[in-house]
């Protein structure tokens, strides 16, 4: 009888075992069909029908930011088509590169070359001018950490390095007076005068009112300067004075080592801004604890730790429409329409800071995180469009609402005068998604 029941135990024992092993097996297949299901829709070429809508439209606005030489402006400029009408460094810098990635880096020449003009003896030169000359703001209102970068992509896209021999030490002014101006003594890093000054005007990480004297070593002011070093390195090269590409070679490696000590919070697992007065972390996750990804001054563990976090957390910057500009646990998170005083960084969804995003991303390895946020950019500025024939330079987050400029700044005959500008660079993200054209900025 005992061995009756053991032979049945053992029957029973092999049907479930059999059955468990069907149910894993059809698991196990379910799971692939997901993670296939998965792929084939993160697929690029399921983009690629957006990218060629965009692109056309592009084609029509591309044209408004680009105006003829006139009065102080020598060459033809570059202009945020809409609200603004003036030259800027860093929205020059990144149409420029949209215009090398056309084939045309003849726009980028131009724009370091305007810029070049108003370098004082001093080695300052304005961020900012018009056909009337050079524009201050808040006092001096130093040209951001781009112009070297502008003269290296400019001439990589044309291979043609011969028209900036001429102004090679003028360069080397400008970066020795951020260096005497905006370098703590202390670390070697950067610092901005003001919020306003890094372009991400009221960025909560930064001092933007005027009362406010705080300065902030900042990990956006120190990467666009390590990457300044790099490209005057390249320059240097290409013409041949090769005691200063290997100096600012160095300087660029002690300033990688400089950020990664200093502004990296090993307990966080992000890069602060630091008072200077205080030298404690002002923990605030904003726009500019990422610009280091660009240039891969973070280790590959350290980059996929922070993006993962908080650039592609819902909790922190990743919202419906895009990536904030702040974290949206930050207190002063908020979704304001603001142009004036300043814009507002504090939150909205920036089609420039997404690009820049995106080049972390692409170096990172967050190739899921690339298609949606490419679909998800694309698909907002083409709805805008066909919506209001511009862009905008913000949107709410979490609604896709077009921000700045509000649509009661109109023209002449009644249309929103919107914002074209490095919102252009979107084309280059989708085309990186779609097509593996990255424009990723490297210096070689």
């Amino acid at each position: 009888m005992l061995r009756k029941y053991n032979i049945k135990f053992y029957q029973v024992f092999i049907v479930m075992a059999i059955c468990i092993g069907l149910i894993a097996c059809q698991n196990s297949e379910k799971k692939a069909s997901i993670e296939n299901e998965k792929q084939n829709s993160m697929d690029g070429e399921n983009l690629r029908p957006l990218l060629s809508d965009l692109s056309a439209k592009y084609e029509t606005l591309r044209p408004k930011v680009i105006q003829p030489a006139e009065g102080y402006l020598k060459y033809p400029y570059l202009i945020p088509a809409g609200f603004y009408k003036q030259m800027w460094d860093w929205d020059g810098f990144f149409m420029g590169n949209h215009f090398v990635s056309k084939g045309k880096p003849e726009y980028l020449k131009f724009w370091a070359l305007n810029l070049i003009q108003g370098i004082d003896d001093e080695g300052y030169v304005s961020g900012g001018a018009t056909t009337e000359g050079p524009r201050f703001l808040f006092g001096k209102f130093a040209v951001k950490p781009f112009l070297s970068q502008g003269v290296y992509f400019a001439c990589e896209g044309a291979n043609d390095y011969e028209w900036i021999a001429s102004h090679y030490e003028e360069l080397k002014k400008v970066l020795a007076y951020r260096e005497r101006t905006q370098q703590d003594s202390l670390t070697g890093l950067f610092f901005w005068d003001n919020g306003m000054q890094s372009g991400a005007d009221n960025n909560a990480a930064l001092n933007y009112f005027t009362e406010d004297k705080r300065t902030f070593l900042a990990p956006d002011a120190s990467t666009l300067q390590c990457r300044e070093y790099l490209a005057q390195a390249a320059i240097a090269k290409k013409l041949g004075e090769m005691e200063d590409a290997k100096m600012y070679a160095e300087k660029a490696e002690r300033l990688k080592l400089a950020i990664n000590k200093h502004l990296w919070s090993d307990e966080d697992k992000i890069y602060y801004t630091v008072d200077r007065e205080t030298r404690k972390f002002y923990k605030r996750v904003s726009y500019s604890s990422f610009l280091p990804l660009i240039e891969n001054i973070p280790s590959p563990a350290m980059g996929k730790e922070m993006i993962s976090k908080y650039l592609i957390n819902p909790d922190h910057m990743k919202a419906k429409y895009g990536y904030r500009t702040l974290s949206i646990q930050d207190p002063d998170y908020n979704n304001k329409n603001i142009i004036l005083p300043f814009s507002n960084w504090q939150g909205p969804v920036w089609p420039i800071a997404n690009f820049i995003y995106s080049i972390g991303l692409k170096k990172y390895g967050f190739s899921d995180e690339l298609y949606w946020q490419a679909e998800t950019l694309g698909t907002l500025l083409l709805k805008d469009i066909e919506k209001n024939n511009t862009m905008h330079e913000n949107y709410h987050a979490d609604t896709g609402v077009p921000l700045a400029p509000s649509d009661d700044h109109v023209d002449e005959n009644g249309n929103i005068v919107g914002f074209i500008s490095w919102n252009l660079c979107i084309e280059n993200l989708l085309d990186g998604v779609v097509n593996d054209n990255w424009m990723l900025l490297e210096i070689k």
